[in-house]
């Protein structure tokens, strides 16, 4: 099995330390830039470098009063600096600051995100190739239909995940813009050389035509394709939550020495993992309707988008972290039962073959009404009596017995003939 990826505690980037952090960063490199374009004496660059420095109790405290946090934060920091500090959010506007932080932010928590999307990747590989041929029924609406095999599962969640990988690196590149263009976003009071030199400081592309703010789209974008991400999660949470159902046992989350199931019923191995995924996932998605709301703002900006993203980033990012940590350990773990696979496959004697029962009348030259007439004559006899099989069922058909040479009817009801192009389908999966 891969070994479990171990990074620092997401929750970290959205502390307020990391914010201020980022904060201040910004506001220096603005101020660099100024030092390049001859507006701002080095020896004051050296100095705000030198003694730029912030509490977050002395922003909270000065807050109280301001009720503005931007302004808090340039108090506190001038308090440290001195009046080199006049430089220091010169011709910058708050969202200047607060809206590319965010995107570093975004970033950041991305790249914890991204290398934990790699893992449950490669572990859901390992586990396709892993039970390529293990044996199991397929079911549609629930009910059973054909056999598959266990490993199909595992790389159609690969394929899936795949594609979220893609979507989620598109919505990183959506996010990963910053502005320092002013009040309407016309770079009235700057050189658009300081957008451009703190931009490429941080990783970031200047947003091509900003107001106040940069563009919520890309937000929304962002926080939808999340909403996908845990959308396949809880996919995968649900297979398998009917598969560990006790009737069905075909899978199972691991439960570990002196887990406990119930407090009630010392028997109970219930899938908790599963059922934590699910839920997570239904809050995953409310992120996404209040971030495709703040696309509209009022003219060049209002401020009804940044309470909501106070709330939204920090929850949506720690929250899919979460999910797809307990997601690898979930497909690493899962105990794979390939007996009651089989036993399940067989609980219906013989029914999954109907259709190559079907299809080899038609090739003989009866109608398809005539051929699946016949067919589905002998299978509702085998749904309502236990001791019937199919097999046996067709064979007091005459037209059955009539149209199918006998070796032709045996390798129907062979299952080695039921997943021949398997091999086919992983070569196109894995390439």
């Amino acid at each position: 099995m891969i070994e479990r990826y171990t990074l620092p505690e997401m929750g970290r980037i959205w502390s307020d330390q990391f914010k201020y952090e980022t904060w201040l960063k910004i506001e220096i490199l603005a101020t660099e830039a100024r030092v390049n374009t001859g507006e701002v004496d080095s020896s004051d660059l050296q100095t705000i470098k030198a003694k730029a420095a912030f509490s977050v109790d002395r922003i909270n405290e000065i807050e109280l009063t301001t009720q503005h946090d931007v302004i808090a934060f340039l108090t506190n920091v001038n308090e440290n600096v001195g009046p080199a500090s006049r430089h220091l959010h010169y011709g910058m506007t708050s969202s200047d600051v607060l809206d590319t932080a965010l995107s570093v932010q975004i970033k950041a928590a991305s790249e914890i995100i991204l290398k934990k999307v790699d893992i449950l990747i490669e572990s859901l590989k390992e586990r396709a190739l892993e039970h390529k041929n293990t044996l199991c029924i397929g079911r549609t609406h629930g009910i059973h239909a054909e056999v598959t095999t266990m490993g199909l599962k595992f790389a159609q969640w690969y394929d899936e995940m795949v594609r979220n990988r893609k979507r989620f690196i598109e919505a990183i590149n959506e996010i990963s813009i910053g502005q320092i263009s002013g009040a309407v976003g016309t770079f009235d009071h700057l050189s658009p050389h300081v957008e451009e030199f703190v931009c490429e400081n941080l990783g970031l592309k200047p947003e091509p035509v900003s107001t106040q703010v940069i563009q919520r789209d890309r937000h929304a974008y962002y926080l939808a394709v999340t909403g996908i991400i845990a959308g396949t999660l809880e996919k995968i949470a649900t297979e398998i939550r009917h598969l560990q159902k006790t009737e069905v046992l075909e899978a199972e989350e691991f439960f570990g020495k002196g887990q406990k199931g119930s407090s009630a019923m010392p028997h109970k191995r219930n899938p908790i993992v599963c059922e934590r995924i699910t839920g997570m996932a239904r809050l995953m998605r409310s992120y996404i309707s209040p971030a495709v709301e703040n696309i509209a703002l009022w003219h060049e900006r209002d401020i009804s988008h940044s309470s909501v993203e106070r709330v939204v980033f920090p929850d949506a990012t720690i929250l899919i972290d979460y999910m797809l940590q307990k997601s690898i350990d979930l497909i690493q773990k899962l105990i794979i039962y390939p007996e009651n696979m089989m036993k399940n496959i067989l609980l219906t004697r013989g029914l999954t073959y109907s259709q190559k029962v079907l299809l080899a009348l038609t090739e003989s030259g009866l109608s398809r009404e005539a051929s699946y007439a016949a067919v589905q004559d002998a299978a509702m006899r085998v749904w309502r009596d236990e001791s019937l099989n199919l097999k046996d069922e067709l064979l007091k058909n005459d037209i059955v017995k009539n149209n199918i040479p006998t070796d032709k009817f045996d390798s129907i009801f062979d299952l080695k003939n039921s997943l021949k192009n398997v091999d086919y389908i992983f070569n196109r999966v894995f390439k």
